[in-house]
């Protein structure tokens, strides 16, 4: 019998042959020259089950034969997204003989600013949307004071855990441990740590060393006037997070910041209207107490020790409140621009770097001190510090030959779950729970 043949897409690669799928075997074959007509070919009785398909017809509406084909590769792919890792290990180290690498990719980057400055030839004012453009964003105050009531929060609970839970910071380096003892892991990089045998030199930790300090310029115009070299002493320093909240639209006494009404109009890299100039409010004595409860300065001396009763509870709240912190200066820093050196630690909160020459990492005399600013991300502006995760507190202290054993947590997540505090899921995989601790005789035989 006459069966017309049924075209498909099939790769260039099929000739002729046969290709076998799940419901019926398709014929593959090779026509002649080009589809002038309906071709067709003579089939037994015994083969009406099967399909004759061209591989020079592409129709771009039937697909039938890819989907049958990569079917197993899809069900394949949505189960191993579903599968949570089991360990994970921490970002690498950056070196400090290198610049950061960029948060937006270095074409996209260039890409926008080539478009900037073709409206700029043009004489095409830039479109900005808040908080860009000066103005407030309405959806982000409340969570600007829901960050700095954390904040508070965090420090008042870490300063209490810290007189239970005993920390210990390397003199020599950055290393914190959280244990009874300091572990014996050979790892300082400090300027004696060859004669030790890269032993660390432990002294008693604070809440400093569990929450690194980041500190900004607070300006009462971010718009206005940049920082110069020659100026930096008329503006304070405060904690980054609350000077991104203050600019988000929080409002502390003493700490003034400028509420546009007006945006601002640019037309590339110059701005043709910001409203004028303002001058900052004439300097009043300034109330010591309007941050004290957002520095970690004098934090352990401020709060007394929890009850033992309370202990697990005043964990638990701490833990909750580092959480609300990092998922709402995540959600600020996605409209609120923070900039981060590229060399040092050193952040600023605002559209543009301040111009004081204080770097002094590598080659900054190159730079004649001066930051190389760029985007900041999340562990620039909040650093997560993190520590050896201590199963056993008051065990034996760590050794080398496990190195590789052991998992990591950030500092704050370590105190409190020595504490009693429920660790968050996403942390147990870099804490390496599921790991079993060899002997140190066994370690040698594991691949």
């Amino acid at each position: 019998m006459n069966v017309a043949a049924l075209c498909y897409k099939v790769p260039h690669s099929l000739t002729t042959g046969a290709m076998a799928s799940s419901s019926r075997l398709l014929m593959v074959y090779q026509c002649p020259g080009v589809h002038q007509r309906p071709h067709t070919e003579k089939l037994p009785k015994q083969s009406l089950s099967l399909s004759i398909i061209c591989w020079k017809q592409r129709q771009k509406s039937d697909r039938s034969v890819n989907e049958e084909r990569f079917s197993s590769k899809k069900s394949y792919r949505s189960v191993k997204k579903e599968v949570l890792p089991q360990n994970v290990d921490l970002p690498p180290v950056l070196p400090k003989k290198k610049k950061k690498p960029y948060p937006i990719p270095i074409t996209e980057i260039q890409r926008m600013a080539r478009a900037d400055k073709k409206l700029a030839q043009m004489g095409i004012e830039k479109a900005l949307e808040p908080p860009k453009n000066g103005i407030l964003v309405p959806e982000l105050i409340p969570v600007a004071h829901e960050v700095l009531n954390a904040w508070e929060g965090l420090i008042r609970g870490l300063a209490q855990l810290l007189h239970v839970i005993p920390v210990y910071a390397c003199s020599e380096c950055s290393e914190v441990h959280v244990a009874e003892t300091g572990h014996q892991i050979r790892n300082c990089r400090g300027s004696s740590s060859n004669k030790r045998q890269g032993l660390h030199l432990w002294v008693k930790g604070s809440i400093n060393d569990v929450i690194i300090p980041t500190e900004s310029y607070h300006l009462y115009d971010p718009f206005g006037r940049r920082i110069k070299h020659e100026t930096r002493f008329d503006y304070d320093r405060i904690p980054a997070i609350v000077e991104l909240c203050i600019q988000a639209g929080v409002d502390i006494p003493g700490y003034p910041s400028r509420r546009r009404t007006k945006p601002i109009r640019m037309i590339g890299k110059k701005i043709i209207d910001r409203g004028g100039y303002l001058e900052d409010p004439t300097p009043k004595p300034r109330d010591s107490s309007a941050l004290l409860s957002y520095d970690t300065h004098g934090a352990l001396l401020r709060f007394p020790p929890p009850p033992p009763s309370d202990l697990s509870r005043v964990a638990q709240e701490t833990m909750n409140a580092y959480e609300t912190v990092a998922k709402g200066v995540r959600k600020l820093m996605t409209k609120y621009s923070v900039k981060a050196c590229g060399y040092c630690p050193e952040v600023h909160v605002g559209p543009w770097g301040h111009n004081a020459k204080l770097c002094g990492e590598f080659k900054h005399q190159w730079r004649d001190g001066k930051h190389g600013w760029q985007d900041a991300i999340i562990d620039e502006l909040f650093p997560p510090n993190y520590v050896w995760h201590v199963r056993d507190p008051g065990g034996p202290p760590m050794r080398t030959e496990l190195k590789r054993f052991y998992g990591k947590a950030p500092a704050v997540v370590e105190v409190c779950q020595q504490a009693g505090a429920v660790v968050p899921k996403r942390y147990e995989p870099m804490m390496r729970l599921d790991i079993v601790l060899p002997d140190s005789e066994e370690a040698r035989l594991v691949a």
